[in-house]
């Protein structure tokens, strides 16, 4: 599942100003639940002999009978006309109507399965369409899982009083700003590590950004393996740029390379902090 959500946001960075469709929609399903459903549910909408019901973990009381399955392709035909903002001429802030856009995939729940990882998506996929690019690194769905029971009583109490989203825009209000919190203090403790290996590395060392960002993890994570695909993914460059990042390691002396087949990978050395801080002025 997180190497799926890796290639959705991909998916939604590439589709971000592009309106959203159904097709859209289910190719959206199709990378998120990729490996995950049954085969041939992936990508497509439930039928009318799939009944699904949401119910309750603890007990098993149904808690939402989802729309009828004949209904869905005109409820969603009028969500992307209000994720596009075709839907009338009344102003709607840009985060509340990606909210509005979760909730409301995940109230029709309109796939066998997946539905809340889709919902979640289509989220990030609305706040990053509407310019809100910082949405892209914030992880609601570990805000959420600390407290499931209250994310399903959001839906819960929308839909028993009369359909008044309240509810569930002030509880994901509450999620995306402890996101921010924990995003900050990410940030805060990266920018730390940071600095205290650019104190250990020698001055005028010719190592870029992405090479110091590895040492980092490295300094703190000694046993960890380094491949060049993962590397030059999480980074945003080209193969052969990842490559040489790597090998210029291994030449420094900080990395090992080994070779499996084709592939090669790298462990840091051993006495990798006394290194750093030997060539340390």
């Amino acid at each position: 599942m997180i190497f799926n959500n890796f290639h959705a946001m991909e998916l939604l960075r590439r589709k971000a100003q592009e309106p959203l469709s159904a097709a859209f929609l289910l190719e959206l399903h199709e990378v998120i639940t990729e490996g995950t459903l049954e085969p041939g549910d992936e990508g497509r909408l439930r039928r009318p002999e799939e009944p699904v019901t949401v119910h309750d973990i603890s007990d098993g009381k149904v808690l939402h009978v989802p729309p009828d399955a004949r209904e869905l392709p005109s409820r969603i035909e009028a969500l992307c006309a209000f994720a596009n903002e075709s839907a009338g001429d009344a102003f709607v802030h840009p985060v509340v109507r990606a909210i509005v856009l979760h909730f409301a995939l995940a109230y029709d729940h309109p796939f066998v399965d997946g539905n809340g990882r889709t919902a979640r998506a289509l989220f990030y996929w609305s706040m990053i369409r509407q310019g809100y690019w910082i949405a892209e690194f914030l992880s609601i769905s570990r805000i959420i899982q600390k407290a499931p029971a209250q994310y399903g009583r959001a839906f819960l109490y929308t839909e028993t009083d009369r359909s008044d989203l309240t509810y569930f825009l002030l509880h994901q209000l509450e999620v995306i700003r402890r996101a921010t919190e924990d995003l900050h203090a990410y940030l805060d403790r990266k920018s730390k590590e940071l600095q205290e290996v650019d104190v250990l590395l020698r001055a005028g060392k010719n190592l870029n950004h992405r090479q110091r960002a590895l040492l980092a993890h490295a300094l703190r994570h000694p046993g960890t393996q380094y491949a060049i695909e993962p590397y030059r993914r999480e980074h945003g460059v080209v193969y052969q740029t990842a490559r040489q990042d790597l090998l210029d390691l291994e030449k420094a002396g900080y990395l090992r390379r080994t070779q499996i087949g084709r592939a090669f990978y790298f462990r840091p050395v051993p006495d990798l902090e006394r290194r750093l801080r030997d060539e340390t002025p």
